[in-house]
């Protein structure tokens, strides 16, 4: 492994400092999961590590029917996983979060690193997308919110400035009319990178489609919304037809590419049969 030196700040004021001042080859500590393998493989040059673990705050979790679900930059995706009220009304979030990686890496994981490490691929952006969920930066001089859809310019890219650090994610509150699903495709079922990621958060009034967001991942620069799709579905009941068509509608409205996990047109396809289902899924909450 090659040589860092390493800093630890006990405020966002003194980690942000540190981050303007060491230069480009500088980056935050917290779960560690994925800088600390970059580092070994060469795969990143890092110079300087600051951790930002002592930070007070920002392991805490609160939520509110009003404001909805908060958690910091510090929270697990093991903890956040095993939150029965993750579970009870983040059915989405929750999957997502059970099929990151392994019990040991989801144990060391932080949620905001998955989600700023900005991969198309990731388990967590988009559930969160799906729900509209807003991410907090703070800066010496602002303290901004970010709604999530927004946050991210292109594949490891995000909206961050220099010295700006992410403090925590809000998810909106989850009524009782709302159901939610995420499917997640890959060559094996545990401790593999998404080949296909769909997730859906609908809610439904008096038997209608009252709204509607699917968030694609794997299947663009950035994880996609399908708006052409949503809006084939809101004001309907969600009949088999309609939602095949607005599964086809997703289809095109992805960008996929090809890689070694797959061909752009497999992902294509995939998209059409995951979206189809995770409505399916989001629906059986009324049953």
């Amino acid at each position: 492994m090659r040589r860092f030196e390493y800093h630890r700040a006990e405020t966002l004021e003194q980690a942000s400092r540190l981050l303007t001042d060491l230069g480009d080859d500088t980056f935050l500590f917290n779960g560690g999961t994925d800088l600390l393998v970059e580092i070994r493989e060469r795969l990143r040059r890092v110079r300087n590590v600051v951790d930002i673990k002592s930070i007070p705050g920002l392991s805490d979790i609160t939520y509110d029917e009003t404001r909805g679900l908060t958690f910091g930059a510090l929270v697990t995706v093991g903890r956040l996983e095993r939150l029965a009220l993750v579970r009870e009304r983040y059915p989405n979030l929750r999957d997502a979060l059970a099929s990151l990686g392994s019990i040991q890496v989801r144990n060391r994981a932080t949620v905001v690193g998955n989600v700023c490490r900005a991969s198309p691929s990731a388990d967590t952006i988009p559930p969160l997308i799906a729900d509209g969920a807003f991410i907090h930066i703070y800066s010496p001089t602002n303290m901004r919110v970010v709604p999530l859809a927004e946050f991210f310019t292109g594949p490891g890219k995000t909206v961050l400035a220099k010295g700006e650090i992410v403090t925590g994610i809000t998810v909106p509150p989850a009524g009782d009319n709302t159901g939610k699903a995420y499917l997640k495709h890959g060559r094996r079922k545990a401790m593999e990178l998404s080949t296909v990621g769909v997730a859906v958060s609908l809610s439904m009034e008096d038997g209608v489609c009252s709204d509607i967001r699917i968030a694609l991942g794997a299947v663009g620069a950035t994880v996609l919304r399908a708006p052409g799709a949503e809006n084939m579905l809101r004001g309907t009941t969600l009949d088999a037809a309609t939602v095949r068509n607005a599964a086809n509608k997703a289809m095109e409205e992805c960008t996929p590419i090809s890689n070694v996990r797959a061909s752009a047109d497999y992902r294509r396809d995939m998209v059409g049969v995951l979206t189809g289902r995770a409505i399916k899924q989001a629906l059986e909450t009324f049953a």
